[in-house]
């Protein structure tokens, strides 16, 4: 072709990665809605607390919150009920490749954690590597423990690989975590025994 000045323009294509997938926070609503739909399990996303304080009211009904703060620290992400027991986790995403910072998990957090689970509740957090690929559940009980006998400030992910669990992520459910969740009980119900 015949370009002007005898130049072929050329134009750089913008590629954007920006939602590529799903973020791990709609593959645990989509799970949990489906556990839901076939009356396995009733695991809800805990909202937030908040107060207004400045709303836009519009003539034509419609109003906009232009001002609100968080009325209490929230604590973990879900919690519903399973089995007849009680679950309650948090979940994270990290682009680390290498560990899970531990600033991205509160002591507040913490704290609900370990009362969850003394209390005879199932406890976990579940995190998604997200440059990997890779998501994990890790019970409450070896998060703890992690944070007791080590200074790092992060999870490495070999920690992961080792008292993890990896979570296949498939059609339906997304993020099947209740299977792993099953293991758990299999063990607190032949503890019993």
């Amino acid at each position: 072709m015949n370009y002007p000045n005898g130049i072929k323009k050329s134009h750089e294509q913008v590629i954007n990665y920006s939602h590529r997938g799903m973020t791990l926070e709609d593959d645990i609503n989509e799970t949990n809605s489906y556990y839901r739909d076939k009356d396995i399990a009733y695991i809800y996303k805990k909202p937030t607390p908040i107060k207004v304080t400045k709303v836009d009211f519009r003539k034509d009904r419609t109003s906009t919150i232009k001002e609100a703060f968080y009325m209490e620290p929230s604590t973990t992400d879900y919690n519903g009920i399973y089995k007849g027991y009680y679950i309650d986790f948090e979940a994270k995403e990290t682009k680390n490749k290498t560990s899970f910072p531990l600033a991205n998990i509160h002591k507040h957090q913490l704290k609900h954690l370990e009362n969850i689970t003394n209390h005879g509740g199932i406890g976990f957090i579940i995190v998604r590597f997200s440059v990997l690929n890779k998501t994990y559940l890790l019970k409450a009980e070896d998060l703890f423990s992690f944070t007791k006998y080590n200074e790092r400030k992060s999870i490495p992910l070999d920690f992961f690989n080792k008292k993890g669990y990896l979570l296949k992520e498939k059609y339906r459910p997304r993020l099947d975590y209740l299977t792993v969740v099953d293991e758990f009980l299999e063990v607190k119900d032949n503890g019993k025994n």
